[in-house]
């Protein structure tokens, strides 16, 4: 590999396979970083137009085309697809030994890696925690975000590569060992895909309640609780529940039921955890929380 003067290692010919949201932003960010993405696999019309947009002139390629080509190949496809992807990649001798390759799963280490690294290719596993739209500001989003990053435990040389790519992206690596992977995104996965879930919901709720301007009057009470919670933890709780105030806790129940049913047993499962955590804080007294569960199961029977 061709060392770039003035750069923190050497320059990288980088393989993206799959334009997806993912694999197209992180080609570009390592592109900005000063590698060079020579190659990159799209099928669909969305990951065609991701790579033209992304990867303008980048060549576009099979897989294993993709991979011969690359000192540094990025797989960006679904969980469930790697570990097939990796063993093709090596059946047809797509990959040698001093390769890097790196998945951007969040659920695996690198175990999934495991017949590319018996080849003699550096397995690397890196996670952006960031959600993806696919477009062009994605890229700039990444340097706000942290990398979830987990190699082999048989040195130390993977995890300094991966801290290494990491770095240059403008990111902060935190290692994941690979027995917490999974633990690791399925808290990521709770906490923000449920998050988008449940803002839409109130928007829907909003609405019904003949608000048109939903989205004007969540963001201020929405942004201003996600950063007390992320300032103050669980000393953030405020609402009826917190207050024990379980008169209310009822009320909310009887208007959902008659106006959004689906809505309920959301309403009903985080009202009972928030109860749970300001209980075990202190913040809610034990008379309080038990107010707070008859009501809640009350709606439950």
């Amino acid at each position: 590999m061709a060392m770039s003067a003035g750069r923190m290692g050497p320059r990288l010919r980088v393989g993206v396979i799959s334009a997806g949201r993912v694999g197209a932003v992180l080609g570009a960010a390592l592109q900005r970083a000063g590698h060079q993405v020579v190659a990159v696999s799209a099928v669909s019309e969305a990951s065609l137009r991701r790579a033209d947009e992304l990867l303008p002139g980048v060549a576009v390629l099979p897989p294993d085309e993709v991979a011969l080509q690359a000192d540094l190949v990025l797989l960006a496809v679904p969980d469930d697809a790697i570990g097939g992807l990796v063993r093709g990649l090596v059946a047809t001798e797509s990959l040698r030994p001093g390769q890097i390759l790196v998945h951007t799963c969040g659920a695996h280490g690198v175990a999934v890696l495991a017949p590319a690294a018996e080849v003699g290719v550096l397995t690397l596993a890196l996670h952006p925690a960031m959600t993806f739209t696919g477009r062009a500001e994605d890229v700039e989003r990444l340097a706000t975000a942290c990398m979830a990053v987990t190699a082999s435990t048989v040195d130390e040389s993977g995890w300094h590569v991966a801290e290494a790519l990491t770095l240059e992206l403008g990111m902060e690596p935190v290692r994941v060992p690979e027995e917490s992977r999974r633990l690791y995104h399925a808290a990521l996965t709770h906490g923000a895909n449920h998050l988008i879930t449940l803002v839409n919901e109130c928007a829907d709720l909003l609405r019904g309640a003949g608000i048109d301007v939903a989205d004007r009057v969540m963001a201020p009470i929405l942004s201003a609780s996600l950063d007390n919670a992320l300032r103050l933890g669980d000393r953030a709780i405020t609402g009826p529940v917190m207050r024990g105030d379980a008169g209310t806790v009822r009320a909310h129940l009887a208007v959902l039921r008659a106006a959004s049913p689906d809505a309920v047993p959301s309403y009903r499962e985080l009202a009972k955890r928030t109860a749970e955590r300001a209980e075990g804080t202190g913040i809610l007294r034990s008379d309080g929380a038990e107010a707070v569960r008859e009501a809640l199961d009350e709606e439950s029977s």
